[in-house]
């Protein structure tokens, strides 16, 4: 009954949220559409730690993703020892990279005064959300290998049940609570988009494909 609850009520109810709530913002809030970036207020920090996380979230992402649209290919891909030796190590030294970036930017928000007036409550809980799931994908690489491999046996047939409105969680229910963990993490993180900085992630600047040319003139006194 609980992984009923867990593993199909629970993400089609975080897709409806994000859905339902993404567009109301937009309507409702428009301004707030955005990442609300405090670069203004300090960028040293924030531009290393920011440049670390979106390289290595984004590569860690595009390879859940591949697998899941791919799974032939990618199960072919991971055919060599080598490779997949490769994927392994590679994999867990961008999550390692990914837990030092967010880290970074909590520990930025805590000792900067004037970052940490501007940081909201939904920051915090988007800050804990991020670190603890790029935590349980590291832990789950470091203590069940071969996760590259069991993935598409376990978490894409999963997946794709969702999508075709036919969950079966056969294949994930005899995995281990940290394994089961990190995939509910994936839907957490799914839920609370709409009510943080993630909204940005829906936001592309495509009206700067058409729009005119801007001339910026700096305006500064002479010395």
């Amino acid at each position: 009954m609980a992984d009923n609850v867990l593993f199909i009520a629970f993400p089609y109810a975080a897709v409806l949220v994000a859905v339902v709530m993404s567009v109301y913002r937009y309507f409702d809030h428009r301004f707030t559409y955005s990442s609300l970036s405090s670069q203004f207020l300090e960028r040293e920090q924030l531009s290393w730690s920011s440049v670390a996380w979106h390289y290595s979230i984004l590569i860690i992402l595009l390879a859940h993703v591949l697998a899941a649209l791919f799974p032939g290919l990618w199960g072919a891909l991971l055919g060599g020892q080598f490779r997949l030796y490769l994927m392994e190590i590679t994999g867990m030294g961008l999550a390692l990279v990914a837990i030092l970036s967010v880290i970074a930017f909590i520990w930025r928000r805590l000792t900067n005064p004037r970052v940490r007036a501007v940081t909201t409550r939904g920051d915090w809980v988007l800050l804990a959300a991020l670190l603890a799931q790029v935590a349980l994908g590291f832990l789950t690489a470091l203590l069940y290998r071969w996760g590259a491999v069991w993935y598409l046996h376990t978490a894409v047939p999963w997946l794709e049940s969702l999508v075709r409105l036919n969950p079966q969680i056969d294949a994930i229910a005899p995995l281990p609570w940290l394994i089961k963990l990190h995939f509910l993490g994936g839907f957490v993180i799914v839920a609370l988009v709409p009510f943080t900085r993630l909204v940005h992630a829906f936001t592309f600047p495509l009206s700067y494909v058409w729009r005119p040319y801007r001339v910026v003139v700096w305006n500064r006194r002479a010395h």
